[in-house]
């Protein structure tokens, strides 16, 4: 029991763990993703746009509690460097209490959810969304056990086991003719599985909850991580509130859909490797040279691929609508095309919670929620007279407000200058735009290419233009850098990322150390 809470063994390759951990994280994420893929498309068939808009008027608010413990107690483990088990014990029970409580406060507060948005199905729905709280509170310290001691092949696994249990219950439920409850059920399943599956997985066991463990820090610390998590929160969902209360649930449907497409991509690299980036940049606080090596790196890495992602998403906006979600959704079509330039910087601007975090510095975090919060509520406000689209470019342009003068503020303390991360950007960001442009005016300007195009099979149409861009994107991109550097170095992560199981044998006159690659640098 006591290796869940000793680390030190885990310095002594601490590179390696680092690498195969986000190796295993991003091949779950990546079956993850197509599983909600497939999941989305059948869904968006089976179930009408009001449907989706009205489970996502509950959710927006059940998550905000359901992320109570889960942002905050989860960090405050994996960042601790001394624990032992009556201050874990201690913490178990004090994070069920809280979550326990916030679950039948939720369930009390369903008839002003119905109230709120003047519709009477919204009661039953949030007493059936608020038992995801208790579920995910039962999970939250047995999973950052886990996460503390670099088991992300287990919690990766158990996480598409969770959403894949999650979805395919929905489907069967929404073809069974259940309407809305399949989503309502897939929100409460997901949670309820995970848990499940932690604790079969982690031995640790709580004891009873003593004085004097010194959890009052863990407490202290996690309350400035959930309450940057609350503000960052409600700024990124008070759009969510805005265009449900004032456009209604079908108008809310559609920018929902179109959101969720958007920061499905993002999702799928953020979140896994936050906690492989949070565990790895925890233990260099010492070596700070190592420690902003190790960022740039990733950073440059994470604008590589997000800047083509945003190349992609908006030029091809509609046609990956229509694919994925049906005729039927063409409203979320002209949404989604605002989403799509947030995606890369998207991906950047994130990273500053693992500045933040690693460092110790949660309470930095939590003051710059509030600069968050005000300028992206008010890009909202702003937005609004435009109609659910110019929230939707409203929301991506608070990004880009925010990323630099954000990254400088959390760099500060390592002494991370916004200029070195720019000067490991700015690259991709340019060759994301002369690209897309190029592209688009390719396929949609020039007659000659344009006729013949748009009467294509949409699946071509998009491999094509996808193709196009793809490839405009890399070649201006090595013509920036002047070789082919950013290509090997992704191509040599990718090798080292590969799981064990994935390189296990290596072709006749191939050395073992030849497979090996060049290795992110620590």
């Amino acid at each position: 029991m006591s290796d869940y809470f000793n680390t030190g063994h885990l310095l002594t390759d601490l590179k390696q763990r680092a690498v195969k951990g986000a190796g295993f994280t991003v091949l779950s994420q990546a079956s993850t993703f197509v599983m909600h893929i497939i999941s989305t498309v059948v869904l968006a068939r089976l179930l009408a746009p009001d449907d989706f808009g009205l489970v996502a008027m509950v959710v927006t608010f059940s998550l905000l509690l359901q992320n109570v413990g889960l942002n905050g107690f989860t960090e405050a483990i994996m960042q601790k460097a001394e624990l032992d088990q009556r201050l874990v014990s201690t913490l178990f029970w004090i994070n069920i209490a809280i979550s326990l409580g916030l679950t039948l406060l939720f369930m009390a507060a369903a008839p002003v959810l119905s109230w709120l948005y003047h519709e009477p199905r919204l009661e039953a729905i949030a007493l059936g969304c608020a038992l995801s709280i208790i579920f995910t509170g039962l999970s939250n310290i047995h999973a950052a056990l886990l996460k503390r001691n670099m088991e992300f092949k287990v919690t990766s696994a158990i996480f598409f086991a969770a959403r894949t249990a999650g979805f395919l219950l929905a489907i069967g439920l929404a073809w069974m003719g259940w309407g809305y409850w399949a989503l309502v059920v897939n929100t409460v399943a997901q949670p309820f599985v995970y848990a499940v599956c932690v604790w079969l997985f982690c031995s640790w066991r709580p004891g009873l909850p003593a004085r004097n463990t010194g959890v009052r820090s863990l407490v202290v610390y996690a309350s400035h991580v959930y309450g940057n998590f609350f503000l960052n929160y409600s700024s990124r969902n008070a759009d969510i509130l805005l265009v449900g209360r004032y456009f209604g649930a079908l108008s809310l449907g559609f920018y929902k859909k179109a959101y969720d497409i958007f920061a499905l991509p993002v999702n799928q690299l953020t979140a896994p490797l936050t906690d492989v980036a949070l565990s790895t940049l925890s233990r260099l606080t010492g070596e700070p040279e190592r420690y902003r090596r190790y960022y740039l790196d990733a950073v440059s890495i994470l604008a590589f691929i997000g800047m083509a992602l945003s190349l992609l998403l908006t030029v091809n906006a509609h046609d990956l609508i229509l694919l994925i979600l049906g005729p039927q959704w063409t409203s979320a079509a002209d949404i989604f095309m605002y989403f799509g330039p947030g995606v890369g910087i998207l991906l950047i601007y994130y990273t500053n919670s693992w500045l933040h975090l690693s460092l110790g510095r949660a309470d930095r975090l939590f003051r710059w929620g509030f600069v968050e919060l005000v300028v992206t509520v008010l890009s909202f406000v702003l937005g609004m007279p435009f109609g659910p689209a110019g929230v939707a470019a409203a929301w991506t342009l608070s990004f880009y407000l925010l990323t630099g003068i954000g990254l400088w503020y959390a760099g500060q303390p390592i002494q991370i200058t916004f200029g070195a991360v720019l000067a490991s950007i700015w690259r991709y960001a340019v060759a994301a735009l002369a690209a897309g442009a190029a592209s688009y005016h390719l396929f949609r300007s020039v007659d000659a290419i344009a006729v013949p195009f748009g009467s294509l099979n949409i699946a071509v149409r998009l491999l094509l233009s996808g193709a196009t861009g793809l490839s405009l994107y890399l070649l201006v991109t090595l013509a920036l850098y002047g070789g082919a550097s950013p290509i090997t170095r992704l191509l040599s992560l990718a090798g080292d990322l590969a799981p064990a199981w994935m390189t296990r044998r290596l072709p006749k006159g191939v050395r073992a150390d030849d497979a090996k690659g060049v290795q992110i640098e620590l």
